[in-house]
């Protein structure tokens, strides 16, 4: 297994992070996200999420912000395409998404799996990969009722200090979602110990992902 920095303390990366619905990326990439700004990283992340409306875009925004705090620069976009409903409006988000592609261009895209049961989250994907062809993609994996996890090819080791905070915020944040039977720290910190053990992180947590190509120079 290589080690392979996506940027060093004091490199600039330009990050594009999709999710379909308003916690997605922070249980997705949250624990990336918050170690490359321990590690000194400058971060400018473009932060989308495609369904987020009434309490849910409330709790969308304040957990974005949490997470972007220290970031360089960060914009942060909500949608209003229908939950649940995602390759019904497959046409409206391709084109959303390349309205999109316009005005970014992210070293590096994190978006959900390809092998996602949840319907939206597979249709982000497909997007993802059919509009941004020419970057670099790295799918992120959600732990649900679907049993749907994978093996995963690509790990970021997470300290335990930055895993207690990725849980915290998204326990604080997301309210709407504390009553769901999968909701909580256990979840998210046992995902998180699983895929440390496959990479033999030091501090025994990582977030896990898929990356379909790579172009090595």
């Amino acid at each position: 297994m290589r080690n392979i920095a996506l940027a060093s303390r004091g490199e600039r990366l330009s990050v594009l992070c999709l999710g379909a619905h308003s916690d997605d990326i922070e249980i997705g990439v949250g624990g990336t996200i918050l170690s490359m700004l321990s590690r000194g990283v400058i971060l400018d992340v473009h932060w989308c999420v495609f369904s987020a409306s009434g309490e849910r875009e409330t709790e969308a925004r304040r957990s974005a912000e949490a997470f972007l705090s220290e970031t360089e620069s960060c914009k942060i976009e909500l949608g209003n395409f229908e939950d649940s409903y995602f390759p019904s409006q497959s046409r409206e988000i391709k084109a959303w998404l390349i309205e999109l592609r316009s005005r970014v261009s992210p070293d590096v895209i994190f978006t959900h799996s390809r092998e996602d049961e949840h319907q939206d989250h597979r249709e982000i994907n497909m997007l993802t990969t059919n509009v941004f062809r020419d970057h670099f993609i790295l799918e992120y994996e959600i732990p649900k009722w679907d049993g749907d996890l994978m093996r995963r090819n690509t790990y970021v080791p997470i300290a335990e200090a930055i895993m207690e905070a990725k849980v915290e915020l998204l326990l604080k944040n997301f309210g709407t979602q504390r009553s769901k039977d999968w909701f909580d720290a256990d979840t998210f910190r046992s995902l998180a110990r699983l895929r440390g053990m496959e990479c033999r992180a030091p501090a025994r947590f990582a977030e896990a992902f898929t990356a379909r190509k790579l172009l090595l120079a």
